[in-house]
């Protein structure tokens, strides 16, 4: 017989991780509101032709195909199968969503007469990809995106790193929020003499802090890029100091490249606004932090913890030419998107759950008797109408089996209702945490149990 398991990359939630996972969301979900941003979902599937192509060539491999209903092998020609690229995509016309963004791009696109723009939306749901599986990497993961599409205000870029922080500040974790300015790498690439290589730069360049810049330079070196190029790029990379001076220091090295000037300026813009703020997060301008996807064109964002050992935890940037795909031009969006998956190791690592995230059952009535057993549900449904969590064990055993699975599931009080409390219509409450027990009034229950007076 085959061991029960999950596919590799895809977990399973005990329903203590699920209440955890769950403060997380509405943590986010709060902020999003508060912020002005709308709920939207869309489905777990997309047409390939929605998802090829969005990501760069690294993404694209990453994509879940789905094979069509019946036989997806029928109209399949023998040259179709010599190449399995091809074959793919004949017999897969739909895939799992990779991120959020596209299927948001793909949704303004398709809806764009019925929406109000600058158009505010957030989403919570599960996204997809064929990774290799790792710490704090995971096939099946959740993303919480908040989006403005229909503004190029940097406005916006304010207002969203301003989210990140409050998100950050409520769930207790100290964070280093980075940020660049894909015009700046366009910049940098124009400087190196390769402009046209800006993907294969970026996604390089993306991994320095894993690999180091030693591998970053032997993979650049593979792409074709040439020693004279590497060495007009390091300088850049090796800027040191606070914001003001490397973008000083920019603008002299990039002088010559106006898209590298107009990311210079719009990074000092954002800089002056963000400066007079009380952040709670450290900012800090990476011009090595890049974000491999290849749509974002103007300001980009990452979110790391700075007390535990993981990846980013939070990331996104300006967009312009996404809707354009899909023929919606000149509809300039910037989002960021939060890991959930992620900020729950972060969290559980650090030891940072309130109790409340962990809370489920608050009182279980014991059962003892057919005519206590009646008693217990009237009870019950009084505490449930006054917002107490409330179960009645539901089979008569010995109290002390009773107790025992209270205690395993960590539920703070049990009420006893035996004989002697129903003739005089008292029950007895006992602290599972503490062991102290008490007679009690019926009508004082939710009272005391409400206060944590026991």
């Amino acid at each position: 017989m085959t061991k029960p398991s999950t596919p590799s990359g895809t977990r399973d939630f005990s329903p203590a991780e699920a209440a955890r996972r769950t403060y997380i969301f509405d943590v986010i979900r709060g902020v999003f509101r508060t912020f002005g941003f709308q709920p939207l979902e869309t489905p777990a599937m997309e047409n390939l032709s929605t998802l090829l192509g969005k990501y760069g060539e690294e993404g694209d491999k990453l994509l879940f195909k789905i094979l069509n209903s019946g036989n997806a092998f029928a109209k399949l020609t023998p040259d179709d199968l010599s190449s399995p690229a091809a074959a793919a995509l004949k017999a897969c016309e739909k895939g799992l969503r990779y991120d959020l963004t596209v299927p948001f791009a793909r949704y303004v696109a398709q809806h764009r007469s019925d929406i109000a723009f600058p158009f505010r939306r957030y989403q919570i749901q599960p996204v997809w990809r064929a990774d290799r599986p790792q710490k704090g990497r995971y096939r099946e993961f959740y993303q919480c995106d908040a989006d403005v599409v229909g503004s190029t205000s940097l406005l916006n870029e304010v207002e969203l790193v301003q989210l990140a922080d409050a998100v950050f500040q409520k769930l207790g974790i100290a964070v280093t929020l980075k940020i660049n300015n894909r015009k700046v790498l366009s910049g940098v690439a124009e400087l190196m003499g390769a402009g046209d290589r800006l993907t294969e730069i970026t996604v390089a360049i993306d991994k320095i802090e894993k690999v180091g810049m030693e591998r970053v330079r032997q993979e650049l070196r593979e792409c074709g890029i040439s020693d004279n190029a590497l060495a007009r790029l390091e300088p850049v990379l090796a800027l040191t100091g606070a914001p003001a001076e490397k973008l000083q220091a920019l603008s002299r090295l990039l002088a010559s490249s106006a898209t590298g000037m107009a990311g210079v300026q719009e990074l000092n813009d954002l800089f002056a606004y963000l400066r007079p703020l009380e952040l709670a997060c450290s900012l800090e301008l990476d011009l090595s932090l890049a974000r491999g996807l290849s749509y974002y064109t103007g300001a980009i964002f990452e979110v790391k913890a700075r007390d535990a050992e993981m990846g980013s935890i939070s990331g996104g940037g300006r967009y312009d030419n996404l809707t354009g795909i899909f023929g919606v031009p000149d509809l300039s969006g910037v989002g960021i998107s939060f890991g959930a998956d992620r900020i729950y190791d972060v969290m559980e690592q650090l030891h940072l759950f309130p109790e409340r995230a962990q809370a489920g059952t608050k009182v279980m009535f014991a059962n003892l008797g057919a005519h206590e057993e009646a008693c217990a549900i009237t009870l019950a449904a009084q505490l449930r109408r006054s917002g107490v969590s409330v179960e009645i064990f539901p089979d008569r055993k010995k109290l002390q089996k009773q107790l025992e699975y209270a205690n395993r599931r960590g539920i703070p009080y049990v009420a006893i209702i035996g004989e002697d409390e129903l003739a005089q219509q008292k029950v007895s409450l006992k602290n599972m945490r503490t062991g102290e027990q008490r007679p009690l009034p019926t009508e004082k229950l939710a009272e005391i149990v409400n206060n944590d007076e026991l």
